[in-house]
């Protein structure tokens, strides 16, 4: 029995000690979130495919939409808006960030066709 008590204290050492840990890591990682406000210029990644390209053209205002997961279910949030410049490349357009708060990854949508948000390069 003493050697069964002597496991579990260490047992509960070792999860008190690692706790701070865990916490300092997802507290690092959400600082360093990159938050893309009006004014500031951004990338669209897109597939490249021909209807993408017809259905988003230069001038065109998007709404941007945040996923989240939780509690066993996704959420989607409108977070702004971004108008798209131009074309860069085969899978990008410029655009720049007219309304909202946007994150690296939200997904910007117009009907059919979607891009995922990109920091400007």
């Amino acid at each position: 029995m003493n050697i069964v008590a002597k496991v579990l204290t260490f047992a509960a050492l070792l999860i008190m000690a690692a706790a701070p840990i865990t916490a300092t890591a997802a507290e690092k990682k959400v600082k360093s979130e990159v938050v893309m406000k009006t004014g500031k210029k951004v990338n669209l990644f897109h597939s490249g495919t021909a209807d993408v390209k017809k259905e988003i053209c230069p001038n065109d205002v998007i709404t941007v939409y945040r996923e989240t997961m939780g509690g066993g279910h996704t959420t989607i949030k409108e977070v702004g808006k971004v108008k798209v410049l131009g074309y860069i490349g085969e899978h990008y357009f410029d655009a720049e960030v007219v309304s909202g708060e946007i994150k690296v990854g939200d997904i910007a949508k117009k009907e059919t066709a979607s891009c995922l948000v990109q920091p400007a390069r």
